[in-house]
């Protein structure tokens, strides 16, 4: 993401009220927009939904349908998420850029055939009339591929396109919505369900047309990513728990809590607590753009020269040198992340108290209290997300996954505890999961960072090992078919080439 920041950076150096603005649309779009785009739409359609008079139950229908399509789809490509990313990192520094949209096809239709069978299945018994499992099945296979092309997107810096798609991709499911309801008076579920399949088709072919556009004919086969999962299983399962961390607190309070509601058939809900998390859950969008922006854009040249100087043959004051600077700024950058994070939600808690009451969702006193309790509760899991991400840059997988395992772990028990035992304190199971996941992941980082050189150096292997894994097994066999495949391909029109040349002679 580095790249992308120092992009970005060039947008926020320019001066004017209406260059800042653009330069934090397109951040937030690059950094967030499909995610940011998914809890827009779901509110929206909350509205479009009350204002159009229609019933409680169908609004909550069409608000768990969506939930469920958004959670469902997260959590499949969360697997792949990291390991692909980090694939396309190592492609582009070994020069192999035909290798990154053969993993892009690879990593997709792996999650399409897995995800469309789970989620299928689930859409089989779910107990909802057949037209909304249809639409729902349908978005939730457009969401896997948006969510994966939003990996591969990171690689690029076409940030006009992207803003635009984001657009376009809004008031075009809007004015489905107005259309849908307003004029042909359709029923309001499959109306919602339609115009937001719509909106995410648009980013989903509008995307692919840009990573078409920039990235080279795919060489090889599509599964050589897999390879990955040999060297660096630990992004696999960073990845899940993260997302199994963040989101798993909404599924318990709808299963275990006296808050949840049956809607209908297997879809469940509590609304109660589902609403003031979407809220919330924007409190953290501008610790996630300074990121990208801030932190990563000053650390990132500190880090390399640091790197640098060990293949360069620097000597050791300089490394030293080189060391007690990037820590330093390291450790500024995350201290001003950490600050405007506290501030964004203060300013969060503030307003959303006095407006949030406001806006026809029926809040309540216990939903405010939920939204600022969680409020907390994501601002400790942004901190703790960076810090663990840094972890990263220093390659310290297995410190990253603990970290984020300890947040899924205790944020999910208590969770289930408190939904069981202690209804009086929704959300506090969530909070005390961020705040010790923020806590382990910057203990680990200051460890590290303590015996940096020694983990730099002394801590890697004496001889490359030979053996092979499993995946690595399996991308090599489909290596030499892709080979195979190719060289007769070759051969053929090769062949067609020589006669069609000899027909042409006199």
């Amino acid at each position: 993401m580095a790249g992308i920041g120092f992009e970005l950076k060039k947008l926020f150096s320019r001066k004017g009220l209406v260059a800042t603005v653009r330069a934090y649309s397109y951040a937030t779009a690059v950094c967030a927009g499909p995610m940011l785009l998914g809890f827009l739409l779901l509110l929206c359609s909350m509205l479009m939904i009350d204002f159009y008079g229609a019933s409680r139950h169908l609004r909550e229908v069409a608000v768990t349908i969506l939930t469920h399509d958004l959670l469902a789809s997260l959590v499949v490509t969360s697997l792949f998420s990291m390991l692909t990313t980090r694939f396309c990192a190592d492609m582009i520094y070994e020069k192999k850029y035909d290798r990154l949209i053969s993993s892009f096809y690879g990593s997709l239709w792996m999650m399409l055939i897995v995800g469309g069978i789970l989620y299928g299945a689930f859409l089989c018994f779910c107990g909802v009339e057949l037209k909304y499992r249809v639409v729902s099945f349908l978005l939730f296979m457009v969401l896997i591929v948006v969510w994966t092309e939003i990996n591969y997107l990171t690689m690029l810096k076409d940030f006009r396109s992207i803003m635009l798609a984001f657009t376009v991709a809004v008031l075009v499911s809007l004015l489905l919505m107005v259309l849908f309801l307003w004029v042909f008076h359709m029923d309001p579920v499959l109306a919602v369900l339609i115009s937001i399949t719509v909106g995410y088709s648009i980013v989903m072919v509008w995307y692919f047309g840009i990573l078409y556009r920039y990235l080279p004919e795919g060489f090889g086969t599509s599964v050589r990513f897999l390879e990955w999962f040999d060297h660096t299983p630990q992004l696999g399962f960073t990845g899940f728990f993260l997302t199994l961390g963040l989101f798993g607190h909404l599924v318990i309070m709808w299963w275990f809590s006296p808050l949840k509601v049956q809607v209908e058939g297997l879809f469940y809900g509590a609304p109660t607590y589902d609403v003031p998390a979407i809220f919330a859950f924007f409190s953290i969008l501008i610790t996630t753009v300074n990121f990208t922006t801030s932190v990563e854009t000053r650390f990132y040249p500190q880090y390399k020269e640091y790197f640098s100087l060990f293949n360069d043959g620097g000597s050791i004051e300089n490394i030293n040198e080189a060391e007690t600077s990037m820590i330093r700024i390291l450790s500024e950058e995350l201290g001003y992340l950490a600050v405007k994070q506290v501030f964004s939600t203060l300013i969060f808690i503030i307003f959303g108290t006095i407006i949030l009451p406001a806006l026809p969702l029926g809040f309540s006193s216990e939903m405010l209290r939920i939204f600022r309790t969680l409020c907390v509760g994501y601002a400790f899991y942004a901190i703790g997300n960076a810090v663990m991400l840094i972890s990263q840059y220093f390659s310290d997988l297995k410190g990253a996954m603990i970290s984020a395992a300890i947040f899924a772990g205790v944020a999910n028990l208590l969770s289930v505890l408190q939904a069981l035992f202690l209804d009086s304190f929704y959300g506090f199971g969530f909070l005390i999961g961020s705040a010790i996941f923020c806590l382990a992941a910057w203990i680990r980082l200051c460890h590290y960072l303590k015996k940096l050189k020694y983990n730099v150096l002394s801590k890697q292997p004496m001889f490359v090992s030979l053996n092979k894994g499993f995946f690595t097994r399996l991308a090599d066999r489909m290596e030499a078919r892709a080979a195979r495949v190719e060289k007769r391909r070759y051969a053929y029109a090769h062949k067609y080439d020589d006669n069609s040349k000899e027909r042409m002679e006199p």
